[in-house]
């Protein structure tokens, strides 16, 4: 294989010194109650124990809904140095208060918000993981240089609607951030970073192979996959839809996603922004 990772079988004490900090990227899979993948943006992801994982909440949203429903969680951690981690947990209970909770707390970026700070820990016992690896920036960048000429070069649907101007844009901003979510054979969400992706028309994502390829090759064909995009300014989308498998796209191949869902998970007013949900009448 060539994109060959390693399987660790718990965090290390470098790992978990490495990882309690603010600064890194963190993704959360989770399984809606329909089976299908939902991905979640958590910096405060981390290891706390050689076969544990916390996360603390501080704002609302509908992955934290989800995981009291089913367990089954994946998990992606992203150093600022670029290195890796990703793993599979199950949920095991939440607490308001402990040294994870004081640990959180007593970061800056919640011990001087005047609006906001953790008022719940998440705990998850570890089922797998794959770490530490460096992000393949070679492979990155050659399937991003891929994925742009197949945007330019391929046949595009010029009535899609799905994901609209801003959401294009941040998407297609190659140093911009995205992962692919879908549920495993086993019931858990398994996360692959996919940075090249960029959208092919409004109704459809297009991410060459190279990093990560073989992993990409597993995706069953038909599968519903879930997309996060992010900025480091703290913007993010996510789209859900069907995975179309590996097709040529203006003679590349492509792996290709038909959008059928986006969602704002930002607040204020995280929720649905496609398809377009009616007004209800509201009866005094």
């Amino acid at each position: 294989m060539a994109d060959k990772i390693k399987l660790n079988q718990e965090f290390t004490q470098n790992d978990i010194r490495d990882l309690n900090v603010e600064l890194k990227v963190g993704m959360l899979g989770t399984v809606t109650p329909q089976g299908l993948p939902h991905l979640t943006l958590l910096s405060s992801i981390q290891p706390c124990a050689p076969k544990v994982v916390t996360w603390g909440q501080f704002t609302e949203g509908m992955s934290k809904q989800y995981i009291l429903e089913n367990p089954k969680t994946g998990f992606l951690i992203m150093s600022l140095g670029k290195e890796v981690w990703r793993g599979k947990a199950i949920y095991r209970e939440k607490r308001k208060n402990g040294l994870e909770y004081d640990n959180y707390n007593n970061m800056n970026m919640f011990r001087y918000n005047a609006y906001f700070g953790v008022h719940t820990v998440y705990y998850m016992d570890l089922v797998e993981l794959h770490g530490r690896q460096a992000l393949p920036m070679g492979k990155v960048i050659s399937a991003a240089v891929a994925t742009m000429a197949a945007r330019i070069l391929g046949k595009k649907d010029k009535k899609a609607t799905a994901i609209n101007t801003w959401g294009q844009n941040l998407l297609n901003k190659v140093d911009n951030l995205k992962f692919l979510g879908y549920v495993d054979g086993d019931g858990y969400p398994q996360i692959i970073p996919v940075v090249q992706l960029q959208v092919l028309d409004a109704n459809h994502l297009i991410f060459a192979l190279g990093a990560y390829g073989e992993e990409i090759k597993a995706i069953p064909q038909g599968a519903q996959v879930a997309m996060l995009g992010m900025s480091f300014d703290m913007e993010d989308v996510v789209t859900r839809g069907t995975y179309l498998g590996i097709q040529r796209v203006g003679g590349v191949k492509c792996g290709v996603l038909e959008v059928e869902w986006v969602y704002n998970p930002m607040p204020p007013a995280p929720g649905q922004i496609y398809p377009k949900l009616e007004l209800q009448e509201i009866s005094f």
